[in-house]
Parts: C-alpha cells; sequence; structure tokens
C-alpha cells in the first residue's frame, strides 16, 4: 500500500490542501496521512473542520510573536519526527509558506520524495512575496512532483531546468474548495448589514505592507467609502497584532467599513460569492476570484498569478494611497471596466485538480 502525507499549517494551505486529503481518501491502495504544523492555529482548525479533515499528526509550532526563525527551526525538527516514525512513500507540500519550506527540506535530508502542490508560480523577485517566493523557488529544486496550476507555472518550471516527465498541469485546488464551499442559502449577519449596498471585501495581511503600506491602503478605502454612499466594506481582519493596530488607527469610526474576526472558511467563500469586488494583497483570493466572476484589485506591487492579470479579472494597483484609491473608485464608477474584469475567464481550472493529481500519483507518472 502506498503511504502518502500531506504536510500543511496555514489556513489558505489547508483550504487548497483539504479537498485533495479527501480525494486520495477515496483511492484503493492508499495510506493517506496528514500532518498539521499548526503555523496557524485557530484559523486552520476552522478549515480543518469544514473539509472534516483530522490530522494524523500535529507538530503545534504556532506561539506568541512567533518569527520565521522559530518557526523554520520548529517545522524542521518537528518533521524529521515526524517522518521517521510515518516513513511515508511521497509527501505533498503546497505553495509557498515557511511551512512548505521547511518540511520539504526535512524530507530531503531523509531522502523522501516531495510532491509540490501549485508549483511553478514565479515573480522571480525573492523579497515580493516575502518570504514566499524564496520558498516557493526553494521547494521547486527538490520537488519530484511539480504539479502545476497552469501552462504559465510549467513553462517557469521547464526554463528552470526541470525535467518533462517531472511536470503535470493540473488546475488549481482552489478552485476544487469553491464546489464544496460555496452555497446558495447562505445567510449571515455581516451580509444582512450589507444588503442594499454594493459590497466590498477587503484582505490586507501579508508580511511585505506590514507598516506604512497598512496604512495607505486603510486611508485609501476609508476616503472611497466616505465618498460612496451605496458601498459597504467588509474587512475579517487578520490575527496578526500589527494588522489589527493599523486598521483600528485607520478605519475606526468610519460606517461604512466593518472590522469583522476572520471568517471560517464557508463563511469567507460565500462571501467573496456575494461581493461586488474585492480589495486584496493575497494570493488564494486571486485564484477564487475569477471562478466567481468578482473584479480583484491586487494590493500588492507584483503577483505571481499573472494568468489573472493577463485574463483580465486582476489589476495589480501597489500600496500608494492615491493610486489604490483611484483604481477603487474606477471600478466603482467605470461599467464597461466592471463588466469587463467580472466576465473575464478563469484561467485557473475547472475544480478536477484533485482528481487529477491523485490519478497522478495512483495510477502512474505519465507527465501531461
Amino acid at each position: 500500500m502506498k503511504r502518502i502525507m500531506l504536510v500543511f499549517g496555514t489556513r489558505p494551505e489547508a483550504i487548497k490542501m483539504c479537498p485533495l486529503v479527501n480525494e486520495l481518501k477515496t483511492r484503493h491502495g492508499v495510506e493517506t496521512l496528514v500532518c498539521v504544523t499548526g503555523q496557524h492555529r485557530e484559523m486552520l482548525r476552522q478549515v480543518l473542520d469544514a473539509f472534516r479533515v483530522e490530522p494524523d499528526y500535529d507538530l503545534e509550532v504556532m506561539s506568541p510573536g512567533q518569527t520565521l526563525f522559530d518557526v523554520t527551526e520548529k517545522v524542521l525538527a518537528g518533521m524529521k519526527k515526524v517522518l521517521e516514525a510515518a516513513r511515508p512513500d511521497v509527501v505533498l507540500v503546497h505553495g509557498d509558506t515557511t511551512t512548505t519550506f521547511a518540511s520539504a527540506l526535512a524530507c530531503f535530508y531523509l531522502g523522501i520524495p516531495v510532491g509540490h502542490v501549485e508549483a511553478g508560480l514565479r515573480t522571480y523577485n525573492v523579497k515580493a512575496p516575502y518570504p514566499e517566493e524564496f520558498n516557493r523557488q526553494a521547494v521547486g529544486i527538490v520537488a519530484d512532483y511539480n504539479f502545476a496550476p497552469t501552462p504559465l507555472a510549467r513553462d517557469n518550471l521547464l526554463r528552470e531546468g526541470k525535467l518533462p516527465q517531472s511536470i503535470w498541469v493540473t488546475g488549481n485546488t482552489a478552485i476544487d474548495a469553491l464546489g464544496t464551499t460555496v452555497v446558495n442559502d447562505f445567510t449571515h449577519p455581516d451580509l444582512s448589514w450589507a444588503e442594499g449596498s454594493r459590497l466590498v471585501i477587503l484582505t490586507a495581511h501579508r508580511r511585505e505592507n506590514w507598516g506604512e503600506p497598512l496604512h495607505h491602503i486603510f486611508r485609501a478605502v476609508r476616503r472611497v467609502a466616505e465618498e460612496f454612499p451605496d458601498v459597504k466594506v467588509l474587512y475579517p481582519i487578520h490575527l496578526n497584532p500589527l494588522v489589527r493596530e493599523a486598521a483600528r488607527e485607520e478605519l475606526t469610526g468610519c460606517d461604512r467599513v466593518r472590522l469583522i474576526e476572520p471568517l471560517d472558511v464557508v463563511a469567507f467563500h460565500n462571501f467573496l460569492a456575494r461581493s461586488y469586488m474585492i480589495l486584496t494583497d493575497s494570493g488564494g483570493i486571486q485564484e477564487e476570484a475569477p471562478s466567481l466572476g468578482k473584479p480583484v484589485l491586487v494590493l500588492r506591487d507584483v503577483t505571481e498569478r499573472p494568468e489573472g492579470v493577463k485574463a483580465g479579472t486582476l489589476r495589480v494597483i501597489g500600496v500608494n494611497e492615491d493610486v489604490v484609491y483611484r483604481e477603487f473608485k474606477a471600478l466603482l464608477t467605470d461599467e464597461e471596466l466592471y463588466n469587463r474584469m467580472s466576465r473575464a475567464q478563469n484561467p485557473y481550472g475547472d475544480g478536477l485538480a484533485s482528481q487529477r493529481i491523485a490519478d497522478i500519483l495512483t495510477k502512474g507518472r505519465t507527465s501531461i
């Protein structure tokens, strides 16, 4: 029996890996093991519950004020023990987190094959996104299976010298997750608050935006919200104290911007589905929004997901206050621009990525 372990530690990883966990559990001849690192704690548990996934191992690495040094050290040491005890035939990691990097490194040291889900995304600037671009490239060096979500991601890997037979274009498992989470009859008090208005979802938390960039973003959002009486903004605020302090300093007292606690994945996806548009510095939302027909303004200087930009559903606008204000306002006032972005074709797959990955792992390694 083939023993496959999936390792993840953050909420975004869990959203994209849980559909694959559940797909692998349906396959004969496979023992599916789940190890969570707890890089995120409360937010991770919400996703596990939503997809009814129970970990076999939990490193519980999260601690107050943790740094990249802390997480890397704890995951690397913890994974050594787990891998030596479980002896998996292959370990699947996702994307670009510190959990992903440290887990892949532990596998490399122990000679265990690594499968990289969502492989091949690149900005080629190791400082943006930070530290994610480095993490993703480093995992690519040691990965034996590269599950690229798009042809562009595959082409990045080929240019870097990865063997063609180690690369498969599968689509993105983020789209698979939406098939489980988005429902027609969803209700929530905060959605009722926004009823009758154009609902804008805001997320902002990335490390490179800490400090002044967050203040610029929040001031621009407040300016627009105060200018447009038919707009309401919901901000599920990240648990990081630096993010919360900046948001409360800039957004408190604006009655058309509501700060709420982080949502579980079912609620969050349904909020996205019922929104008018999205402002975000997240990576995963850039993939989810096209499936939902929602325009996205990306609050970053670069994105490793240019497929969405090319398709027309994403616009990368940076974090300058006046630019964010101008681009946000334009999407509210320019109907042609809004319609063009909301009707863009989804470049990230058809919701069958988990099935394709499971087929590759269980039925053979013929690249596609």
